[in-house]
């Protein structure tokens, strides 16, 4: 399951299951996610002797007890008699995210909604249970987004976690303009901490990029917060997992060889590192395909710009992350102990390079492009995603016809920094034909 917030498809975020040892606990075993019946089982108890006959009262009948969700296990209630839910914040493959508000309390909340009819398969149906008892089993640890509870109801589940309204990692970085080689140390320094503390409580992630790190609130020093359990695995050392999931630029080379563990989170830092400190991904290609042989390749670029001018303790951790052996790789810990993400250690104070925002801001805006296209191609954007695809077409109609050709397009996404291949442009411009059949055709899209 990804996430609503930011599904970060990279071009795409795969989910592609094979039957590996994955040792995960069954449903039920975390006692926080599972409900006592007890209460609500009627009790046989003697009546007293009656003197009048009289008919029972209704309201002396017991309750009839609430159906077991097939999801969660656990007797079904409807989240909206807690929370009053309101505004969407955002949507991915698998549901939608809106704001929401306790009823008693007025705090605000984010639910997550996960249509049960996008659950096809067992699979499925586990990958959402086993968010569920990792989300509760790291409750309490402080950079870690918080589940506040989940329901069932007969058409969806309801995951209520901690709001974090400060956005996305990078688009901070972006806002603030300038960064030095020590920011970003601080940076992964907590990300690090993190991922140190999933696995020494024995979860891999599986799925760590920039956009499944949000910032609490707007404040300067607010902290940050890892989401995004939805692919998530319970390990214990020695278990070995076979099926490949993450996102494209984040995926370790041992993951597309089926047989990996928690080093792959180590990977996808240090992927992570390498975009934060030159702007753009290690492993690049046009499609999905190709990202993947450069990964299985692992050929890293330290001598374009920036990287002459990026210090050598940098270059140094980088390639460590990057170690094409997961055995070679660094630990967490080992990378906490890295000499140049240490608290007051090697990482200049000096500003990176403008052009290291400039790459990294139309990375994002390609990213985000992507994911309203997949999103297009799904039929399930929002209303707002609408409106932003409506101007972003007027923007670049060069002749204001209303609507833009197939070559307007490309020149337009090529100005925002969007690299799409022609498969991927021509697959929009179908499904955007498919959904607005009267107003489109397969070579031109009217947006008015």
């Amino acid at each position: 399951m990804g996430n609503c917030c930011s599904s970060g498809e990279e071009p795409n975020e795969i989910t592609n299951n094979e039957n590996g040892q994955t040792n995960n606990p069954k449903n039920g075993e975390n006692s926080s996610s599972t409900h006592n019946l007890d209460s609500t089982t009627p009790t046989k108890t003697t009546p007293p002797p009656q003197t009048t006959t009289t008919s029972p009262s209704p309201s002396s009948k017991p309750s009839k007890p609430s159906p077991i969700g097939p999801v969660l296990g656990r007797p079904m209630e409807d989240v909206r008699t807690t929370y009053t839910i309101g505004k969407e914040l955002g949507r991915g493959q698998f549901g939608v995210t809106h704001l929401c508000t306790h009823k008693q309390t007025g705090e605000q909340f984010a639910c997550k909604t996960i249509a049960k009819r996008k659950l096809v398969n067992k699979e499925d149906i586990e990958d959402v249970r086993r968010e569920v008892q990792i989300m509760h089993h790291l409750t309490g640890q402080p950079n870690i987004v918080e589940l506040k509870g989940a329901y069932e109801d007969k058409h969806s589940v309801h995951l209520v976690m901690e709001l974090c309204a400060g956005g996305e990692l990078f688009d901070r970085i972006i806002a603030k303009g300038h960064y030095t080689e020590r920011a970003a140390a601080s940076l992964l320094r907590t990300i690090v901490q993190i991922v140190h503390t999933c696995h020494s409580m024995g979860v891999i992630h599986r799925d760590l990029k920039p956009e499944n790190f949000l910032l609490l609130n707007k404040d300067e020093n607010a902290p940050l917060k890892a989401t995004d359990f939805g692919l998530s695995v319970f390990y214990k050392q020695g278990d070995v997992f076979k099926d490949i999931v993450g996102s494209a630029y984040y995926i370790a080379p041992e993951v597309l060889k089926r047989r990996y563990g928690p080093e792959v989170d180590i990977w996808s830092i240090g992927v992570m590192l390498y975009i934060l400190l030159c702007g753009v991904p290690p492993f690049w290609a046009e499609n999905e395909n190709g990202i993947f042989n450069a990964i299985l390749r692992g050929h890293i670029d330290f001598s374009s710009d920036p990287w002459p001018s990026i210090s050598g303790g940098a270059k140094d951790l980088v390639r460590k992350m990057l170690t094409i052996d997961p055995k070679q790789r660094l630990t967490a810990m080992q990378v906490l102990n890295h000499s140049w993400i240490k608290e007051d250690g090697e990482a200049p104070d000096t500003p990176l390079d403008n052009a290291v925002l400039h790459r990294l801001k139309q990375f994002r805006a390609m990213n985000k492009f992507k994911k309203v296209a997949l999103r297009v191609i799904a039929g399930c954007l929002s209303e707002e995603e609408i409106m932003g695809l409506k101007q972003m077409f007027k923007n670049m109609d060069a002749d204001n016809s209303g609507s833009i050709t197939i070559e307007e397009l490309k020149q337009g996404l090529a100005k925002q920094g969007t690299k799409l291949s022609d498969y991927e442009i021509k697959q929009l411009m179908e499904a955007i034909y498919i959904k607005r059949r009267a107003r489109a055709s397969s070579t031109r899209i009217w947006y008015e």
